[in-house]
């Protein structure tokens, strides 16, 4: 299988300002928000509701929750489905410390992937015999 080289997210973590509708956006609904990054991405819509609702049950059974789950999960998705540059380090501390600022980088990211030409080399994997194999 041919592997492609890692690039870098298209946006900054703090470049809300590329993006005013998504920043808004996450401003003031950002549950609304990680909701429509969860559905964008192929995942159940209600998924980032468990990052609300973990905190109070994992204290209930008193157990710490420091990095809130489905942001984490998310962010790390994303990253390797289309191979952008990161460690998991870096997305437990963005997760965790600026986790609004993240999902509006997630949007951002997703919203430009999806008004991007698709570029059939990457669509698919070489095979064995040299014969560029489709996914769909």
């Amino acid at each position: 299988m041919a592997t492609y080289p890692l690039t870098n997210w298209k946006t900054g973590l703090f470049d809300c300002c590329d993006d005013i509708n998504s920043c808004c956006y996450g401003f003031w609904c950002c549950p609304c928000l990680a909701c429509t990054v969860s559905g964008k991405f192929g995942e159940n819509r209600c998924l980032p509701l468990c990052d609300i609702c973990s905190p109070a049950i994992t204290s209930a059974f008193g157990l710490p929750c420091c990095a809130p789950p489905a942001a984490l999960t998310l962010r790390v998705g994303i990253r390797h489905r289309y191979g952008i540059e990161g460690t998991l380090c870096k997305d437990i501390t963005t997760s965790c410390f600026c986790m609004w600022c993240s999902w509006c980088q997630m949007h951002r990211e997703l919203k430009d992937l999806m008004m991007a030409p698709v570029n059939p080399a990457h669509g698919g994997f070489v095979g064995q015999s040299g014969v560029v194999v489709a996914l769909y």
